[in-house]
Order: C-alpha cells, then sequence, then structure tokens
C-alpha cells in the first residue's frame, strides 16, 4: 500500500517540505506521496483523526501545531520531551509517536559548515519561540559553557531558561553582549522575507566568533552579510532545513538520505 506522507501546518504558505521528500521518495523508489495539508486551527483534532483513518503513515509538523500536536501522541522520544515540541509524527497501529528532528537538523549544520565537533564558550540565542527551544536544547547537549537567551520579551526567554538551566538577559543589551560571545544563532523572523529587519550591531564579536541565522529566505541576511563583511565565520539556515529533514525520511522509510548540492540548489530557487 502506498504510504502517505505530509506536512502539516496554518498557514502553510511555501513550505518547502514536499520539494525534499518528493526528491528522496523518487531518488530511493519509495512507494509514498508526500504533500501540503493546510489544517485550520478549529479542525485540529478532528482533522488528525480523520488522517490516522485514512492511512497516513507520518507527518511533519510546523507552526502553529508543534506542542498542539503533543497531547495526542501516544508515545514522545526523549528529545520531543525536553523540547516541549514535536515536528515529526510517525503513524504505527492508529497510535502517533513523536519526535523533534530541529535540534538535530541545527548542531549538524552548525558542524558540518563549520567543520568543528567541538564548542566551548558562549553561545547567544537570539528568540524564544518553538525554533529557539530546539536551539537551546542542542546547544546544552553540546555542552557549550554558557547559553544566554535574548528576546524582546524576556519573559519568555525566561521560561525556555528555566526549563533547559540557561540563562536570560535583557534585550536592549544585545550589542554589548557579544564582546564574549564564541557563536551567535538568531532564530527570529526578523530579517526574513517581508518581516521587519533584525537590528544588531555584530561589531563587538570576536574575529573567531560564528554567526549562525536559521532564515533560509533570504540566504544570505542582513545579519549574515554584516557578519561576513566583519570577518567572521557565517552559517546559513538551508542546512538545517534539510538536516531535519533526514531523520524524519528515516523514521517513516528506514531509508537514510543522502545530503544532495543538486536538492540544496532546488530549495533555493
Amino acid at each position: 500500500m502506498t504510504m502517505k506522507l505530509a506536512v502539516i501546518g496554518y498557514p502553510l504558505g511555501q513550505s518547502k517540505s514536499p520539494v525534499i521528500y518528493n526528491h528522496w521518495i523518487e531518488k530511493y523508489g519509495v512507494d509514498a506521496v508526500y504533500g501540503p495539508l493546510e489544517i485550520a486551527p478549529d479542525t485540529f483534532e478532528s482533522r488528525i483523526r480523520s488522517m490516522i483513518d485514512e492511512g497516513y503513515g507520518g507527518f511533519n509538523i510546523t507552526i502553529p501545531y508543534k506542542e498542539k500536536i503533543i497531547p495526542l501522541c501516544a508515545e514522545l522520544d526523549d528529545t520531543a520531551r525536553a523540547i516541549g515540541a514535536v515536528n515529526t509524527v510517525k503513524i504505527t497501529d492508529g497510535k502517533l509517536f513523536g519526535t523533534n528532528t530541529d535540534a538535530y537538523g541545527f548542531i549538524q549544520n552548525l558542524k558540518e559548515e563549520t567543520g568543528k565537533t567541538d564548542f566551548k564558550g558562549k553561545a547567544v540565542v537570539l528568540g524564544a519561540g518553538g525554533a529557539a527551544r530546539a536551539v537551546v536544547y542542542a546547544l546544552k547537549q553540546e555542552n557549550f559553557d554558557e547559553v544566554l537567551i535574548l528576546n524582546r520579551t524576556r519573559e519568555r526567554a525566561d521560561i525556555i531558561a528555566r526549563d533547559m538551566d540557561a540563562g536570560t538577559d535583557e534585550w536592549e543589551k544585545r550589542n554589548e553582549l557579544l564582546a564574549d560571545t564564541t557563536l551567535l544563532v538568531n532564530t527570529t523572523s526578523l530579517g526574513m522575507t517581508g518581516q521587519p529587519p533584525l537590528d544588531i550591531d555584530v561589531s563587538a564579536l570576536p574575529a573567531d566568533a560564528v554567526v549562525y541565522d536559521i532564515v533560509y529566505k533570504p540566504l544570505m541576511t542582513d545579519l549574515l552579510k554584516d557578519a561576513k563583511n566583519k570577518g567572521n565565520q557565517i552559517v546559513t539556515g538551508i542546512g538545517m532545513l534539510l538536516n531535519q529533514a533526514r531523520p524524519a525520511f528515516e523514521l517513516w522509510t528506514g531509508i537514510a538520505p543522502d545530503m544532495e548540492p543538486a536538492l540544496r540548489d532546488e530549495l533555493l530557487k
């Protein structure tokens, strides 16, 4: 029987997930179909039950359902439980198994782009949404000496810091706090196409600091341009998107897909 897979969210907009998964489905000859499935909030739970009845094998989850799906899961793995969000579900015998591959995608991209596997020093994370939770979890797993969360609404940063044993400070101090930073990560939508700019001055960053923006539309955000012009190493967000998809595809199909420059190029069109 053909496996039915999807990405769910509301609104979905221009999701890149179908491009990724359908490429791998074709490449590896998997008997599956993958497509976008926009679900309105007032029909969320009933639509999930319908997906089970319709024989779906699994799905990816994006905004605003990464937390709302948790009560519907029969089981969560340790990563999803620690992050407090689910981005991938596998359906077996009518039951939902939830995991989160965002943390893996984030850190794997960092390692591939920098060539480093051992990290120390201070990481500064901008933002306090679902992506920030995954990023902070990944950084804590890598044993950074300090992880500091900065958000325009500090209360949201304080919640993540409490849950994950990280630190917080005032958003207004963001420029001066970069002086001893090893890694700067933007998890906000600021700087994304159609969003307000990210107002930050990277001039205080040490020369050997890495700057990572998980935004990939545009690929080169103003933050990354400023950091590159200053001479800092930069990491774009497209690799995180690809790397977080790999364990999801393996969970559903048993196949660990390769990273391919051609697929990366396709996503950037």
